[in-house]
C-alpha cells in the first residue's frame, strides 16, 4: 500500500540560486529559507525528494559525478542545519542537444513524470498525497502527470513561468512560502 507523501524539489532556482549550469560546491548557494522550508516539510512527515534535468551531462559540461558531488555538498549544508533530503534523482539526457548515449528520448526529462514515478517505487509514495514544488513550467506539467499537486515559486525562473502555469497551480514566492502552504493545507 503507497501511503507515504513526498514533496518533489526542482534543484535549480528552487533549492539553490539558478547559475547556468551548475555543478561545481563552491558555486552552490542556498535561496534564502530553503533549509528552514526542507526542515519544515520534514518535521511534518514528508519525504523529500530533489528531482532535477542536468542536461549539462548531457551536453559534455561536466559528467555525473559533478551532478554527485554537488548534491553530496548540498547534504553537508543541510545537515549543518539539522535536515536534509531522502533522495537526488536526476536526468542526464538531452534529445537534441545531448552527445553520445545521453542524446536519448528518455522518460526522466521533465516535463515527463519518470523521476516522480521512479521515486514512488523506490519509497512507496501516494502520488495522489505529494507535491511538487519548482520554478519552471516542465515542473508543474511532470507533477501533472504524475498525479502531484504542482506548485510553482517565483524563485529562479518562476517569475516569468507563473504567466503559463494553469490557473489552479497555486504560486508563491519562494520556497518557504510553499512549505508553509503546503503544511498548512492552503494547496
Amino acid at each position: 500500500m503507497r501511503s507515504e507523501r513526498a514533496v518533489f524539489l526542482d534543484r535549480d532556482g528552487t533549492i539553490n540560486v539558478e547559475k547556468e549550469y551548475l555543478h561545481r560546491p563552491e558555486e552552490f548557494e542556498f535561496i534564502p529559507g530553503v533549509p528552514e522550508a526542507i526542515r519544515l516539510l520534514r518535521t511534518a512527515g514528508f519525504r523529500v525528494i530533489v528531482v532535477t534535468n542536468q542536461s549539462g551531462v548531457a551536453r559534455g559540461y561536466y559528467d555525473e559525478q559533478a551532478v554527485e558531488a554537488l548534491h553530496r555538498h548540498l547534504d553537508g549544508e543541510l545537515a549543518r542545519y539539522d535536515t536534509g533530503v531522502d533522495a537526488y534523482y536526476f536526468c542526464p539526457h538531452h534529445p537534441v542537444e545531448g552527445i553520445g548515449p545521453y542524446r536519448t528520448v528518455c522518460d526522466c526529462r521533465k516535463p515527463l513524470p519518470g523521476m516522480l514515478v521512479q521515486a514512488a517505487r523506490d519509497f512507496g509514495l501516494d502520488l495522489g498525497r505529494s507535491y511538487i514544488v519548482g520554478d519552471k513550467l516542465a515542473d508543474v506539467e511532470a507533477g501533472l502527470a504524475a498525479g502531484c499537486r504542482p506548485v510553482l515559486v517565483r524563485t529562479g525562473y518562476g517569475e516569468r513561468a507563473s504567466e503559463k502555469v494553469p490557473e489552479e497551480v497555486p504560486v508563491c514566492d519562494d520556497l518557504l512560502a510553499a512549505a508553509e502552504a503546503i503544511v498548512a493545507a492552503r494547496v
